[in-house]
């Protein structure tokens, strides 16, 4: 029997799966972590990576062993997916220079507002050339001892196999990548090289298309992921690649006007273009699938966070009365009610930011929940609000692609947490984006699974393509559609015009609430 392991590095979950010749599920293990600030920076530890990685490896050799009777010891092929962006540097002795940055800073402001000008193409707070250049503007110390630049997910492969490469779509997220090469923009390589003085191709990693070798599990590799030792060396590795890629791969988005939403601590858009955007806008990324064609990327640093923490809260109030349930149990039940809530939330508002959010102009965030004394404050209607808030941001993004440039969906895929639990998720994405919702069984697997696909069509796809190798995957996929609900989606237009009008608020806490 084949088998294919895909590793993702999630924001808050460290997800492993296994998956057969047939690209079936197999078995599955996981590991909660998160992340952390510290002297006012989003991080995580390194060390923590990898002991999440071994945990969530072992979990899952335990559910192979108990489903099939024998231990886990020889795969196929292996793929490593993870959080984009951020920054990870190193010395010529590997030795990593500074904490983590991750995705979720917004400390780059100035970076990159001159690489966007500069560039005449958006460079995101987020990404690994602001990090990079605002670092160089700090006059940081390290920044001359720099030898080599990477992701979580390039760190992770490397690790495991000794290489320093990276899949076209996770590079996508570091420095603008010319999809005629699949490579790093050679123009504007030269402009940033031109204002640092040194040639930064020389720290960035190699960029590899999908289908290409990307190195063999090492001895070292192989301990380092199974420390019990019963894994054999030399299954082939796939490119590393982000999240976002491979969640386009786990929903079957790879191709002009398709388009999926990511929805779990932060959440984006990713939609596959007919043609070039006519203009530069700070709220779109423009990155690509991990065969290279270009993609309009809308990213939010905040969804589900603050959910989760109301959700914790109403769980501990049912606790106090001697309720007893799961957590599964809890969000299925309050999904539900949200359901039975005005169209408009009832009046109520309610911003989900922990972290600064660029699209809506903010270096800071303060959860913040609004109403008036008349506002109609129910059970169902806080749910429902709670709900909205999760797609609110990305809605203006979104409105950019739809409006101005004209883009056409036809559906988009949605995955993640926000999507395990009932249909309440998916009626909210389809009133906010008003296009239909599609939500595949494997909705919850996410990037894992994408990446565990990316694993098995670099050894068995070498005679075709990407996109022809998913559909035949996703073939006897089962799947459900929701339409947008015309009273949904009018309330949820009455719901943004007090988000947008109450941005004002939102930025008074965030200067103000220290």
């Amino acid at each position: 029997m084949e088998k294919y392991l895909g590793i993702e590095l999630g924001s808050t979950r460290i997800k492993a799966v296994l998956i057969d010749g047939s690209c079936a599920m197999l078995a599955s293990g996981s590991h909660e972590w998160e992340n952390k600030l510290e002297d006012s920076v989003w991080t995580y530890d390194l060390d923590d990576a990898v002991a999440g990685l071994q945990d969530a490896y072992r979990r899952l050799a335990e559910d192979y062993k108990n489903k099939f009777g024998e231990v886990l010891a020889r795969l196929d092929g292996v793929g490593i997916s993870g959080m984009m962006h951020g920054y990870l540097v190193f010395d010529e002795n590997d030795n990593q220079l500074v904490p983590f940055r991750t995705w979720r800073n917004t400390i780059t402001e100035r970076a990159a507002a001159e690489l966007t000008e500069r560039f005449r193409f958006n460079i995101p707070q987020r990404w690994s050339a602001a990090h990079l250049y605002q670092a160089i503007l700090n006059n940081e110390p390290h920044i001359g001892r720099i030898a080599h630049m990477t992701t979580l997910a390039g760190y992770i492969h490397w690790k495991l196999t000794g290489r320093k490469v990276i899949g076209v779509g996770d590079a996508s997220g570091m420095f603008p990548i010319d999809s005629d090469t699949n490579n790093y923009d050679a123009g504007m390589l030269d402009i940033f090289n031109s204002l640092v003085g040194f040639k930064l191709e020389n720290i960035l990693p190699q960029v590899l298309n999908a289908g290409d070798n990307a190195g063999e599990l090492t001895d070292q590799g192989a301990k380092l992921l199974d420390p019990e030792g019963a894994l054999f060396a030399g299954a082939p590795f796939c490119p590393p690649e982000g999240d976002a890629g491979t969640g386009m791969v786990a929903t079957n988005s790879i191709t002009e006007r398709t388009g999926n939403v990511s929805a779990g601590t932060s959440v984006f858009a990713m939609i596959v273009l007919e043609k070039p955007l006519s203009a530069v806008y700070t709220e779109v990324d423009m990155v690509t699938t991990p065969d290279g064609k270009p993609v309009a990327m809308v990213h939010c640093n905040s969804c589900t966070s603050d959910l989760d923490a109301w959700f914790g809260l109403l769980g501990e109030s049912a606790a106090v009365m001697g309720a007893e349930f799961d957590k599964s149990a809890l969000y299925t039940a309050l999904f539900k009610k949200a359901l039975e809530g005005d169209a408009d939330g009832g009046g109520l508002l309610s911003y989900n930011y922990y972290s600064g959010e660029p699209i809506t102009g903010l270096d800071g965030g303060r959860p913040l929940f609004l109403r008036n004394p008349d506002s109609a404050l129910s059970l169902a209607n806080f749910i429902r609000t709670l709900l909205y808030s999760t797609m609110a941001t990305l809605k203006i993004g979104m409105d950019i692609l739809t409006d101005k440039e004209n883009v056409k969906l036809e559906k988009l895929l949605g995955h993640g947490g926000l999507f395990k639990t009932t249909d309440a998720g998916q009626r909210v994405m389809a009133a906010a984006l008003n296009v239909p919702a599609a939500v595949m069984e494997s909705a919850g697997e996410g990037g894992a699974w994408g990446v565990a696909l990316l694993a098995a069509y670099a050894v068995k796809g070498a005679n075709e393509s990407l996109d022809v190798f998913l559909n035949r995957v996703f073939a006897n996929q089962a799947s459900s559609l929701v339409c947008p609900d015309p009273r949904d989606a009018a309330g949820f237009a009455e719901y943004m015009k007090r988000y947008k009008a109450c941005l004002p608020v939102e930025r008074a806490a965030v200067e103000n609430l220290r």
